[in-house]
Protein backbone atom coordinates (compact mmCIF):
# COMPACT_ATOMS: atom_id res chain seq x y z
CA UNK A 1 0.00 0.00 0.00
CA UNK A 2 1.05 3.30 -1.00
CA UNK A 3 1.01 6.57 1.03
CA UNK A 4 -1.29 9.10 -0.40
CA UNK A 5 -0.55 11.97 -1.83
CA UNK A 6 -1.80 14.41 0.54
CA UNK A 7 -1.15 17.95 0.45
CA UNK A 8 0.07 19.25 4.17
CA UNK A 9 -1.26 22.46 3.08
CA UNK A 10 -5.04 22.68 3.25
CA UNK A 11 -5.39 26.49 1.16
CA UNK A 12 -2.54 28.78 0.29
CA UNK A 13 -3.22 32.31 0.37
CA UNK A 14 0.05 33.62 -0.53
CA UNK A 15 1.46 35.33 2.84
CA UNK A 16 -1.18 32.79 4.72
CA UNK A 17 -0.89 29.34 4.92
CA UNK A 18 -3.67 27.27 6.21
CA UNK A 19 -2.07 23.49 7.23
CA UNK A 20 -4.19 20.73 8.02
CA UNK A 21 -1.87 20.26 10.86
CA UNK A 22 -3.16 23.58 12.36
CA UNK A 23 -6.56 22.47 11.69
CA UNK A 24 -6.28 19.06 13.60
CA UNK A 25 -5.71 20.87 17.00
CA UNK A 26 -9.16 23.14 16.18
CA UNK A 27 -11.00 20.29 15.86
CA UNK A 28 -9.76 19.11 18.73
CA UNK A 29 -9.87 21.71 20.95
CA UNK A 30 -13.71 22.46 19.20
CA UNK A 31 -14.52 18.52 19.94
CA UNK A 32 -13.08 18.82 23.52
CA UNK A 33 -15.42 22.17 24.05
CA UNK A 34 -18.72 20.78 22.92
CA UNK A 35 -18.34 17.80 24.56
CA UNK A 36 -17.16 19.66 27.75
CA UNK A 37 -19.91 21.88 27.64
CA UNK A 38 -22.18 19.16 27.91
CA UNK A 39 -20.42 17.67 30.82
CA UNK A 40 -21.00 20.59 32.70
CA UNK A 41 -25.16 20.36 32.34
CA UNK A 42 -24.58 16.84 34.59
CA UNK A 43 -25.75 17.13 38.51
CA UNK A 44 -22.08 15.99 39.88
CA UNK A 45 -20.34 18.62 37.17
CA UNK A 46 -17.54 20.10 39.41
CA UNK A 47 -17.83 23.11 36.68
CA UNK A 48 -20.46 25.71 35.40
CA UNK A 49 -20.20 25.93 31.94
CA UNK A 50 -18.67 30.11 31.94
CA UNK A 51 -15.91 27.95 34.13
CA UNK A 52 -14.82 25.35 31.53
CA UNK A 53 -15.03 28.19 28.61
CA UNK A 54 -12.32 30.05 30.84
CA UNK A 55 -10.43 26.34 31.46
CA UNK A 56 -10.14 25.69 27.86
CA UNK A 57 -8.58 29.08 27.44
CA UNK A 58 -5.49 28.10 29.53
CA UNK A 59 -5.53 24.29 28.77
CA UNK A 60 -5.30 25.72 25.00
CA UNK A 61 -2.17 27.60 26.21
CA UNK A 62 -0.67 24.70 28.00
CA UNK A 63 -1.13 22.14 25.54
CA UNK A 64 0.76 24.75 22.55
CA UNK A 65 2.89 26.15 24.88
CA UNK A 66 4.46 22.67 26.81
CA UNK A 67 4.04 20.80 23.92
CA UNK A 68 6.35 23.11 22.03
CA UNK A 69 8.61 23.44 25.25
CA UNK A 70 8.31 19.71 25.34
CA UNK A 71 9.58 18.65 22.24
CA UNK A 72 12.34 21.41 21.95
CA UNK A 73 13.47 19.84 25.53
CA UNK A 74 13.09 16.22 24.86
CA UNK A 75 13.63 15.83 21.15
CA UNK A 76 15.37 19.03 19.71
CA UNK A 77 17.16 20.57 22.19
CA UNK A 78 20.61 20.30 20.30
CA UNK A 79 18.83 21.92 16.90
CA UNK A 80 17.39 24.33 18.68
CA UNK A 81 20.45 25.70 20.03
CA UNK A 82 21.81 26.24 16.67
CA UNK A 83 18.56 27.65 15.36
CA UNK A 84 16.79 28.99 18.91
CA UNK A 85 14.19 30.60 16.33
CA UNK A 86 13.14 27.02 15.48
CA UNK A 87 11.28 27.44 18.92
CA UNK A 88 8.41 29.57 17.07
CA UNK A 89 8.00 27.93 14.14
CA UNK A 90 5.08 25.61 15.09
CA UNK A 91 3.91 24.92 11.80
CA UNK A 92 6.35 23.27 10.81
CA UNK A 93 5.52 20.31 13.04
CA UNK A 94 7.23 19.11 16.30
CA UNK A 95 4.91 18.92 19.30
CA UNK A 96 5.09 16.87 22.53
CA UNK A 97 2.67 15.43 23.81
CA UNK A 98 4.00 14.65 27.83
CA UNK A 99 5.27 18.70 27.43
CA UNK A 100 1.94 19.53 26.53
CA UNK A 101 0.82 17.18 29.25
CA UNK A 102 3.12 19.47 32.06
CA UNK A 103 1.62 22.21 30.64
CA UNK A 104 -2.14 21.18 31.04
CA UNK A 105 -1.69 20.49 34.18
CA UNK A 106 0.37 23.99 35.38
CA UNK A 107 -2.35 25.59 33.60
CA UNK A 108 -5.20 23.22 35.43
CA UNK A 109 -3.13 24.11 38.86
CA UNK A 110 -3.43 28.10 37.98
CA UNK A 111 -7.15 27.73 37.40
CA UNK A 112 -8.10 25.38 39.93
CA UNK A 113 -5.96 28.00 42.51
CA UNK A 114 -7.74 31.08 41.22
CA UNK A 115 -11.33 29.36 41.44
CA UNK A 116 -11.08 27.68 44.75
CA UNK A 117 -11.26 24.27 43.03
CA UNK A 118 -9.37 21.00 44.11
CA UNK A 119 -6.46 20.25 41.77
CA UNK A 120 -8.14 16.48 40.97
CA UNK A 121 -11.45 17.75 40.42
CA UNK A 122 -10.57 19.91 37.51
CA UNK A 123 -8.67 17.43 35.96
CA UNK A 124 -10.98 14.32 36.11
CA UNK A 125 -13.42 16.80 34.41
CA UNK A 126 -11.20 17.41 31.78
CA UNK A 127 -8.99 13.83 31.52
CA UNK A 128 -12.42 12.19 29.39
CA UNK A 129 -11.58 14.95 27.20
CA UNK A 130 -8.16 14.96 25.98
CA UNK A 131 -8.12 11.92 23.64
CA UNK A 132 -10.36 13.99 21.29
CA UNK A 133 -7.32 15.97 20.54
CA UNK A 134 -4.88 12.91 20.98
CA UNK A 135 -7.23 11.92 17.95
CA UNK A 136 -6.94 14.81 15.97
CA UNK A 137 -3.45 15.00 16.52
CA UNK A 138 -2.57 11.78 15.09
CA UNK A 139 -4.14 12.66 12.49
CA UNK A 140 -2.55 15.40 11.46
CA UNK A 141 0.81 13.73 11.71
CA UNK A 142 -0.36 11.37 9.47
CA UNK A 143 -0.91 13.94 6.81
CA UNK A 144 2.30 15.39 7.69
CA UNK A 145 3.88 12.10 6.84
CA UNK A 146 5.73 12.28 10.23
CA UNK A 147 6.45 9.83 13.30
CA UNK A 148 6.41 7.17 10.90
CA UNK A 149 6.82 3.35 12.84
CA UNK A 150 9.04 0.41 11.62
CA UNK A 151 9.34 -1.55 8.82
CA UNK A 152 6.78 -4.08 8.55
CA UNK A 153 5.27 -6.65 6.24
CA UNK A 154 1.39 -6.51 6.91
CA UNK A 155 -0.56 -5.76 4.69
CA UNK A 156 -1.73 -1.93 5.97
CA UNK A 157 2.02 -1.02 5.77
CA UNK A 158 2.30 2.07 3.38
CA UNK A 159 5.72 2.88 1.27
CA UNK A 160 6.24 6.46 1.25
CA UNK A 161 8.10 8.10 -2.06
CA UNK A 162 11.72 8.96 -1.01
CA UNK A 163 11.68 12.30 -3.25
CA UNK A 164 9.48 13.85 -0.74
CA UNK A 165 9.98 12.40 2.27
CA UNK A 166 14.43 12.49 2.07
CA UNK A 167 15.16 12.77 5.60
CA UNK A 168 12.94 9.75 6.38
CA UNK A 169 14.71 7.72 3.72
CA UNK A 170 18.32 8.88 4.07
CA UNK A 171 18.64 9.89 7.80
CA UNK A 172 16.52 7.32 9.54
CA UNK A 173 16.23 4.01 7.39
CA UNK A 174 19.35 5.11 5.79
CA UNK A 175 18.22 4.03 2.27
CA UNK A 176 20.72 3.83 -0.69
CA UNK A 177 21.14 6.78 -3.21
CA UNK A 178 18.34 6.62 -5.80
CA UNK A 179 16.24 4.65 -4.18
CA UNK A 180 12.68 5.81 -4.78
CA UNK A 181 10.21 4.38 -2.25
CA UNK A 182 10.64 2.99 1.14
CA UNK A 183 9.98 -0.49 2.34
CA UNK A 184 6.50 -0.91 3.61
CA UNK A 185 6.03 0.69 7.29
CA UNK A 186 3.54 0.57 10.23
CA UNK A 187 1.43 3.95 10.31
CA UNK A 188 2.45 4.62 13.53
CA UNK A 189 0.21 7.73 13.64
CA UNK A 190 -2.84 5.81 12.79
CA UNK A 191 -2.56 3.02 15.76
CA UNK A 192 -1.99 6.16 18.08
CA UNK A 193 -5.12 7.50 16.95
CA UNK A 194 -7.16 4.60 17.25
CA UNK A 195 -5.59 3.64 21.03
CA UNK A 196 -4.75 6.84 22.56
CA UNK A 197 -8.43 8.39 20.69
CA UNK A 198 -10.84 6.34 19.98
CA UNK A 199 -10.10 3.56 22.73
CA UNK A 200 -8.81 5.53 25.52
CA UNK A 201 -11.60 8.19 24.82
CA UNK A 202 -14.13 5.15 25.27
CA UNK A 203 -12.97 3.60 28.31
CA UNK A 204 -12.57 7.03 29.87
CA UNK A 205 -15.93 8.16 28.78
CA UNK A 206 -17.50 5.03 30.37
CA UNK A 207 -15.60 4.78 33.46
CA UNK A 208 -16.61 8.54 34.09
CA UNK A 209 -20.18 8.14 32.87
CA UNK A 210 -20.74 8.15 37.08
CA UNK A 211 -19.70 9.56 40.55
CA UNK A 212 -15.89 7.87 40.81
CA UNK A 213 -13.26 8.71 43.78
CA UNK A 214 -11.30 11.86 43.30
CA UNK A 215 -8.36 11.57 41.46
CA UNK A 216 -9.70 8.25 39.83
CA UNK A 217 -10.90 9.43 36.80
CA UNK A 218 -6.47 11.19 36.35
CA UNK A 219 -5.37 7.94 37.42
CA UNK A 220 -6.76 6.01 34.88
CA UNK A 221 -6.32 8.45 31.69
CA UNK A 222 -2.32 8.22 32.81
CA UNK A 223 -2.25 4.19 32.61
CA UNK A 224 -4.19 4.50 29.40
CA UNK A 225 -2.36 6.78 27.59
CA UNK A 226 0.99 5.62 29.49
CA UNK A 227 0.59 1.90 28.63
CA UNK A 228 -0.95 2.56 24.75
CA UNK A 229 2.00 4.72 23.78
CA UNK A 230 4.65 2.47 25.62
CA UNK A 231 3.63 -0.59 23.37
CA UNK A 232 3.05 1.36 20.43
CA UNK A 233 6.35 2.63 20.54
CA UNK A 234 7.76 -0.64 19.99
CA UNK A 235 7.12 -0.47 16.10
CA UNK A 236 7.83 3.54 16.35
CA UNK A 237 10.83 4.39 14.51
CA UNK A 238 12.88 6.15 17.15
CA UNK A 239 14.24 9.98 15.77
CA UNK A 240 17.46 9.36 14.36
CA UNK A 241 19.01 11.85 16.78
CA UNK A 242 18.02 9.66 19.73
CA UNK A 243 18.31 6.08 18.23
CA UNK A 244 17.07 3.92 21.37
CA UNK A 245 18.39 5.31 24.95
CA UNK A 246 18.76 1.95 26.68
CA UNK A 247 18.70 -2.32 26.45
CA UNK A 248 18.63 -1.23 22.49
CA UNK A 249 14.79 -0.88 22.58
CA UNK A 250 13.84 2.00 25.09
CA UNK A 251 13.15 5.18 23.09
CA UNK A 252 12.20 8.62 24.54
CA UNK A 253 8.74 7.82 24.52
CA UNK A 254 9.08 4.73 26.80
CA UNK A 255 11.27 6.51 29.37
CA UNK A 256 8.81 9.44 29.29
CA UNK A 257 5.71 7.00 29.63
CA UNK A 258 6.49 4.68 32.10
CA UNK A 259 6.39 7.76 35.16
CA UNK A 260 2.67 8.12 34.36
CA UNK A 261 1.67 4.36 34.48
CA UNK A 262 3.36 4.44 38.04
CA UNK A 263 1.87 7.55 39.09
CA UNK A 264 -1.39 6.61 37.51
CA UNK A 265 -1.40 3.24 39.63
CA UNK A 266 -0.71 5.69 42.31
CA UNK A 267 -3.72 7.95 42.17
CA UNK A 268 -6.12 5.11 41.45
CA UNK A 269 -4.98 3.08 44.74
CA UNK A 270 -5.25 6.85 46.98
CA UNK A 271 -8.32 7.30 45.61
CA UNK A 272 -10.20 4.04 46.42
CA UNK A 273 -8.41 3.71 49.52
CA UNK A 274 -9.57 7.03 50.40
CA UNK A 275 -13.15 6.12 49.65
CA UNK A 276 -12.74 3.31 51.19
CA UNK A 277 -11.50 5.14 54.62
CA UNK A 278 -14.43 7.59 53.74
CA UNK A 279 -16.95 5.11 53.75
CA UNK A 280 -15.73 2.90 56.90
Amino acid sequence: MQYPDIDPVLLDLGVLKVRWYGLMYLVGFAGGWWLGRWRTRRSDSVLSPQQFDDLLFYLALGVIVGGRLGYILFYGFDAWLQDPLRLFRVWEGGMSFHGGLLGVLIAALWFAHRQGLAFFAVTDFVAPLFPIGLFTGRIGNFINGELWGRPSDLPWAMQLKCTEFYSLCHDKLRLPPGTELTPPLHPNQLYEALLEGVVLFAVLWWYSSRPRPRMAVSGLFLIGYGTFRFLVEFVRMPDAHLGYLAFGWLTMGQLLSAPMIVAGFILMALAYRKRHETIS
